[in-house]
């Protein structure tokens, strides 16, 4: 998975212009096999727009089918949608 996303998801990501704020893996937690990423959203209607484009982009089909070939790799999925409060360094 990480390097599905290294070198397949990030870069049709770029070039469908959706921003990332960073990615990280579970050192300590539940699952160590957790990935957890955070991307930039100027709205929710950008994101729909953006996300829209990228789950039908003809690359990432083809690529996550390839990847695929053995079996899924994201067991599970979770969205969460964040507003930084007055205080957030990170805007």
């Amino acid at each position: 998975l990480l390097t599905r996303f290294e070198t397949v998801t990030l870069p049709i990501l770029t070039r469908i212009g959706i921003r990332q704020i960073g990615f990280w893996t579970t050192l300590v937690g539940e699952s160590a096999n957790s990935l957890t990423y955070m991307l930039h959203w100027e709205s929710l209607a950008e994101r729909e727009k953006l996300w829209a484009l990228f789950q039908a982009d003809p690359e990432w089909i083809e690529k996550k089918a390839e990847t695929e070939r053995n079996g899924v790799l994201v067991a599970d999925a979770r969205n969460e949608f964040l507003m930084p409060t007055s205080f957030s360094s990170l805007r």
